[in-house]
């Protein structure tokens, strides 16, 4: 949905752009795709050429240019429909992996990496979570001790999105003492002797994405990929985070619009009684309070992103716009399989993957108790 406030003209061109890619290269497949468990690589060279891997990142990268995030959400929004959070999760892993590539790494590694991965040819995919560690990031284990000119990293991942197929793969480990204060990043190429992709992981939802596990022993890093300073990771993953739980909302509000729109279409059609199942009081209630819903997470996820627009640092609102953008999109995406009755609990109804989907919103990113601590503390509570 345009809103004329936060849009404009060459945001709708984009939109329009990203809409007729989904029509084209993605609708006619999806479903064969999600009980696959995956999509063709050849998607990510077919967005990159299409210039919807590059929204955001810099024009000398093969990007459109930084600084314009209603551009990202416009396209987000599209690619969203979809149907498929997996697809979109794996797509759009690199924009949780570059970033902290684009701003910290040295110039020739940047140089090497993020045109290929902008243009489709590589996958990049972000690496912190840990068997033990969870939303706790200043846990993590994974060690890196340098050697020379190379760092020995032991240790393990899990919930890697894109972790089957990644060629790069920024990933978070321990250089210094325990707590957030010894974290560093480092960039980790397939095929890096010690290195291993572990299993494919089965998933309640966001089936058509590859999610592993990934097993580090003895793995030797030239010390030239590490990302940024040593030890001052940390502060480049909470960065990353706050666009990250930003882009989480805007995909919960487009899972909960998607769940709206099927659930009018079909109680506008389906009949009940002598009636259609949207002439009956209870119903148009129900779709009442899921339009409200989903109006008042994107007004509120749009104001976060002008917030974050004018270079502010809006922890606490992004908490917020993501706790109360996933939670109402389950509410509505529970409520779009209710009203579909018997049809909302078969796989053929789109409601019944939007519901699956759902529910990894308020996992990743951090998870709704985590953001509540974050908001706590940011009231000084």
């Amino acid at each position: 949905m345009s809103n004329t406030e936060y849009f404009s003209e060459t945001h709708n061109q984009a939109r329009e752009m990203a809409r007729r890619f989904v029509a084209r290269h993605i609708l006619p497949h999806i479903d064969d795709w999600e009980e696959q468990g995956e999509f063709p690589r050849e998607l990510y060279h077919q967005a990159g050429e299409a210039g919807l891997l590059g929204i955001g990142y810099p024009e000398k990268f093969g990007g459109s240019g930084e600084g314009d995030l209603f551009l990202k959400i416009a396209v987000s929004e599209e690619l969203l429909r979809s149907t498929s959070g997996g697809l979109v999760a794996g797509l759009g892993s690199l924009d949780i992996a570059l970033p902290p590539i684009v701003q910290w790494a040295r110039p020739e590694v940047r140089d090497r990496v993020v045109p290929d991965v902008l243009a489709g040819r590589k996958i990049a995919a972000l690496a912190v979570t840990e068997p033990d560690g969870g939303s706790d990031v200043a846990r993590l284990k994974t060690r890196a001790v340098r050697d020379g000119d190379h760092y020995r990293v032991s240790g393990s991942k899990t919930f890697i999105t894109s972790g089957i197929r990644a060629d790069y793969y920024t990933v978070a480990v321990r250089t210094g003492d325990e707590g957030h204060g010894g974290i560093s990043l480092l960039l980790i190429e397939k095929g890096t002797p010690g290195f291993s992709v572990g299993r494919k992981l089965n998933k309640m939802g966001w089936w058509a994405s590859d999610t592993a596990e990934l097993f580090f022993d003895d793995c030797r890093v030239p010390a030239e990929n590490l990302i940024g300073q040593e030890n001052a990771g940390f502060i480049a993953i909470m960065a990353n985070f706050l666009r990250e739980r930003l882009m989480l909302s805007v995909m919960a509000y487009m899972t909960a619009e998607l769940a709206l729109e099927a659930s009018l279409e079909y109680t506008r059609s389906r009949k009940a009684f002598g009636r259609t199942v949207a002439g009956f009081q209870v119903t148009r209630h129900k779709l009442v309070d899921m339009a409200t819903d989903v109006d008042l997470a994107r007004e509120y996820t749009y104001r976060c992103a002008a917030l974050m627009q004018a270079r502010k640092n809006p922890i606490r609102q992004v908490a917020m716009a993501k706790n109360f953008a996933t939670e109402a999109c389950e509410r509505v995406t529970r409520e779009a399989v209710q009203l579909h009755g018997g049809m909302g609990y078969m796989r053929e109804s789109v409601v019944e993957r939007l519901y699956r989907d759902a529910r990894i919103l308020a996992i990743g990113g951090g998870t709704t108790e985590i953001m509540k601590e974050l908001i706590a503390k940011q009231m000084g509570l």
